[in-house]
């Protein structure tokens, strides 16, 4: 049996900022994860500059041998109607792909790691977390995603009772002639509203690659929403007539729909295992990071990992991103004021698309950065 003070399940960026932040803390971490890395991830992938502040990344070391895309404006409406375009003047986000950004967060990690490694068992013994029979710590950290193994160590973990939003999408390089007729630009990313505002979808270029996907909480309908906004891109010239590949799938909680535990003795969930993603943009990046900056902060500080004492890790939560009970009389992406016939003329709206959908909902501007040590 190998001994740890810590495992952390999910290599992705929640677990392996948080094994990075903990790099001199002393404490012996393992990494868990079941890829091996890089790894594809089904994402539409921006990143916002708070997100590279919070991760203290040189912005041109990374761009020298990856994808970042520089986004300064934003094309968004509701299908089947004309798209608002505002400029916002400077870089308000960055277009990253995931499986490179995934990469490069892990790689700043020296703890041991485990990849391409399942975790089949996890068991209590002693006070302690045994993980496949073969390492054992007094702490275990969920970090692997919305099916995460360690989430089911809280309640009833993933099921049907959960309200989830499931999303569909497709990254592919694009040949040249494709990129010839691709009217998407690589700094204005597009976001299509459902009529039923239950989801939106998206058209986003990120230097030669092509992003396009759509995601909702009304999961039956969403082949069929996706189907139908993929053909009206095409037949507008916003994307190239032949796709390649098929549409993979992911699931994912909104912060205010999520109603897992963050602690128990000896455990924490951080990332989209915690269910933390933005409810008005679906957005996780950020809330994964700087919820694992939250965790290293008071696993640091720790006496002990009794529930009571990891509790100030779900306070910290709840000051950042608000309480859930009061957040949950909202509903996915758009609050109850806005729904249509509202929503139609706000959408046509150049000062809400922009101050409210883009730099409130996406983009959170009013949030300033975590100020947390990487």
């Amino acid at each position: 049996m190998d001994y740890y003070d810590l495992i952390i399940v999910g290599a992705g960026p929640a677990g392996a900022t948080l094994a990075h932040s903990l790099r001199d803390s002393g404490k012996r971490i393992l990494v868990i994860d079941k890829k091996t890395f890089p790894r594809d991830k089904t994402c539409a992938g921006w990143v916002t500059p708070a997100v590279m502040a919070s991760l203290d990344i040189d912005l041109s070391d990374y761009a020298r041998e990856r994808t970042l895309q520089p986004i300064r404006r934003f094309r968004i409406g509701m299908m089947g109607q004309p798209a608002v375009e505002n400029n916002h003047d400077e870089v308000v986000s960055y277009g990253i792909r995931r499986c490179e950004f995934d990469h490069y967060l892990l790689s700043r990690v020296t703890a041991p790691q485990e990849l391409g490694t399942p975790v089949k068992s996890i068991t209590r013994k002693n006070g302690n977390w045994v993980v496949n029979d073969t390492w054992e710590a007094p702490l275990i950290v969920g970090a692997g995603g919305h099916f995460c193994p360690v989430a089911k160590l809280l309640g009833d973990g993933p099921g049907s009772h959960e309200t989830v939003v499931a999303a569909k999408e497709v990254e592919f390089e694009m040949t040249p002639e494709q990129s010839e007729v691709c009217e998407a630009r690589g700094d204005t990313p597009e976001l299509w509203f459902c009529k039923d505002l239950k989801g939106y979808a998206w058209v986003f270029r990120k230097g030669n690659f092509l992003n396009i996907g759509l995601g909702r909480e009304d999961n039956h309908k969403l082949t069929e929403h996706l189907e139908r906004f993929v053909e009206e891109m095409k037949a507008s010239g916003r994307i190239p007539a032949d796709l390649p590949g098929r549409f993979k799938g992911h699931a994912y909680l909104l912060y205010d729909h999520a109603e897992r535990p963050l602690v128990d003795d000896g455990v924490m969930l951080i990332g989209d295992s915690a269910g933390l993603a933005y409810t008005q943009s679906g957005e996780g990046i950020r809330p994964a990071i700087e919820s694992a900056l939250i965790a290293a902060q008071v696993i640091r500080e720790a006496d002990d990992y009794s529930a009571q004492t990891l509790q100030a890790y779900g306070e910290t939560i709840a000051q950042r991103f608000g309480n859930r009970a009061a957040e949950a009389e909202q509903s996915w992406q758009i609050p109850e004021w806005v729904k249509a016939p509202l929503a139609s003329t706000l959408m046509r709206s150049h000062w809400f698309t922009r101050k409210v959908v883009t730099e409130k909902w996406f983009l959170h501007q009013e949030v300033p950065p975590l100020d947390v040590a990487v």
